[in-house]
């Protein structure tokens, strides 16, 4: 059952950018993006926006800020020239032609897609942005960190293990077995086996060195992975792929096969949602920090040693003028002001994220120092003897 929070339209939403995937439709194409995933989106209080796979989009990315999440999912096979491992062979024409008869409507290449949604992944790479990737996502954001892919887990893996059923698409279920302390296993309720869908026959070869694995397929085949560095959705951390569809996952009355399915999105939103509020907070630190910047004005005269779009008070412009203004005064005090100005500087280089923390440092000190206060004050005097 989808839920919206009461009273969404008066608020200021964090935004999921989600890239829509192109098809052909009367002779023109059509973007689209799965309604599942939108649905889940915006019943835990998000706001997908729809990224267009539109030439020249990927150098447009910026026009999106502010960017709050990213959801990328479904889409054709990745390039693999952006992932190809040089020290081993790849596959025969012969194995590719295979392939391609196979998956016809998977191995069509589309690099401009491909060049938008790496686009996203490395920044959410650099500047900590959550992250879900589900089936392409997922193997999207391994390249785009340094990972590489199996082409075709059947040709590379041999498998046994069935990923696709072309025939039974949205019915057939694999083994997926869960890693204990990971967020898919307490999602699933410390389950160590699920079974899952999945629509694929590419997957994850090499996991990137940041990454850990949090759930196999029979075949050893990696189903999920995360960064447990940056996993904590109370913070605004997470950065997850899933190589099967959780949100696809339901039986002919639209009900759940897990609750665990509708945690991925809950937990994905969560973070999304903190990392919102963190760049609310850095935006009004930066905007208190520019109500302080003094502007000074050097004054041979004497008579005004500064102006300020801060207000001096009475006492301080007094205090000023009784010491002379002199232009040596006036030099030092420049000095001392412009220290001040270039700390203040630094202060606006510093990511949002950053401040953010910087924020939550001294709210937390301010209040070790109160409590230490108070202790201090509550102590008994020591007597003289």
């Amino acid at each position: 059952m989808v839920v919206v929070a009461n009273d969404l339209s008066s608020k200021t939403l964090p935004r999921v950018l989600v890239v829509s995937r192109r098809t052909l439709r009367k002779n023109k194409y059509v973007d689209f993006v799965g309604e599942y995933h939108l649905d889940l989106i915006v019943s835990h209080g998000a706001v997908p926006v729809i990224v267009p796979r539109v030439s020249g989009i990927h150098s447009m990315l910026r026009s999106f800020e502010p960017i709050h999440g990213v959801l990328l999912c479904e889409g054709e096979d990745v390039d693999p020239s952006l992932y190809a491992d040089k020290e081993l062979p790849g596959l025969s024409q012969e194995d590719m032609d295979e392939i391609r008869s196979l998956h016809a409507s998977d191995t069509t290449i589309d690099r401009e897609k491909d060049s938008i949604e790496l686009s996203l992944a490395k920044l959410c790479l650099e500047r900590n942005i959550p992250f879900l990737g589900i089936c392409r996502g997922s193997q999207i954001l391994n390249v785009a960190a340094g990972g590489t892919l199996y082409q075709d887990i059947d040709k590379e893996v041999g498998t046994t293990t069935k990923h696709i059923d072309y025939d039974n698409y949205d019915e057939h279920r694999h083994e997926a077995s869960l890693l204990e302390e990971t967020p898919l296993r307490k999602w699933f309720d410390e389950m160590d086996q699920i079974m899952v869908n999945s629509y694929h026959h590419q997957g994850v070869k090499r996991l990137a060195e940041r990454f850990a694995p949090m759930a196999y397929a029979p075949d050893g085949l990696i189903e999920g992975f995360y960064d447990p560095d940056r996993y904590d959705p109370e913070e605004g951390q997470f950065l997850m792929g899933l190589q099967f569809h959780p949100e696809r996952m339901r039986s002919s009355d639209d009900e759940f096969d897990y609750e665990g399915c509708v945690s991925v999105y809950k937990e994905f939103v969560k973070a999304v949602t903190a990392f919102h509020k963190k760049q609310l907070d850095a935006a009004e630190i930066v905007m208190e920090v520019k109500k302080k910047k003094i502007t000074l004005v050097k004054s041979f005269s004497g008579a005004e040693v500064l102006e300020s779009n801060t207000v001096l008070s009475k006492q301080q412009e007094n205090r000023l003028k009784q010491m002379g203004a002199t232009v040596r005064n006036s030099c030092v005090y420049m000095k001392r002001m412009k220290r001040k100005e270039e700390q203040e500087r630094a202060m606006d280089k510093l990511s949002a994220e950053r401040l953010s923390d910087l924020l939550s440092f001294h709210r937390m000190m301010a209040r070790l120092c109160s409590d230490a206060i108070k202790s201090k004050l509550l102590e008994p005097a020591d007597s003289d003897y």
